[in-house]
């Protein structure tokens, strides 16, 4: 079976959410039960992928504990400072060996886990690039790399992401059809957590 990793990135600066957003409680649409925002996207990547490596920022005690709770592997990135694409550079480079990636968001935590394991086989059968479509082809989260795509997403550098390296293979992008509004829905502001379902005061 091919090594392909999970790469959790939660190691942003929550600005447009005004505080840490990946610890506020969510509530998982399958259990009912109320989980932070970050791990309930971790265990879906730990799902739907088998494994994960969680990038937070240095000191961020808080976090590292709820996602190794969960089964995450972690690394404390100090580049994280220097945006998104630095944070997934870190990832990379600690598990360089992979035979791929799936890169998820920490702050998008109702991507189904079937959706990770749909890009997954996608990569195990020598995709380059994978990534979740809704019926009108627009893309969503995660995306999966290959193996030959190592060195590029290791030279990644400041707040761009992979955007980059998908706008230079686009026409290798493999569209995975799903039927998975989670794809879409990320956490960024107060009211995008209550739309989501957040816990209503006692």
């Amino acid at each position: 079976m091919a090594d392909i990793r999970g790469v959790l990135l939660c190691a942003g600066a929550s600005s447009r959410f005004g505080a840490p957003k990946l610890l506020a409680p969510v509530r998982d649409p399958a259990s009912g039960r109320e989980q932070p925002v970050a791990v309930l996207a971790a265990r879906h990547l730990l799902e739907g992928c088998g494994n994960a490596l969680a990038v937070i920022k240095p000191g961020d005690g808080n976090l590292r504990e709820a996602l190794a709770a969960c089964g995450c592997d972690i690394v404390e990135s100090a580049r994280s400072r220097n945006g998104m694409g630095e944070s997934l550079a870190d990832a990379i480079e600690r598990a360089r060996g992979a035979d791929g990636w799936i890169v998820a968001l920490g702050d998008m935590p109702f991507v189904s886990p079937r959706t990770v394991a749909l890009v997954r086989a996608q990569l195990e059968i020598g995709a380059l690039i994978a990534a979740p479509v809704d019926a009108s082809g627009r893309r969503g989260h995660p995306v999966g790399f290959g193996s030959t795509l190592r060195d590029e997403l290791l030279r990644l550098r400041g707040d761009t992401g992979a955007r980059l390296v998908i706008s230079h293979h686009h026409e290798e992008l493999v569209p995975v059809p799903v039927d998975d509004e989670g794809i879409f829905l990320d956490i960024d502001t107060p009211e995008a957590l209550a739309k989501a379902g957040a816990p209503r005061e006692r």
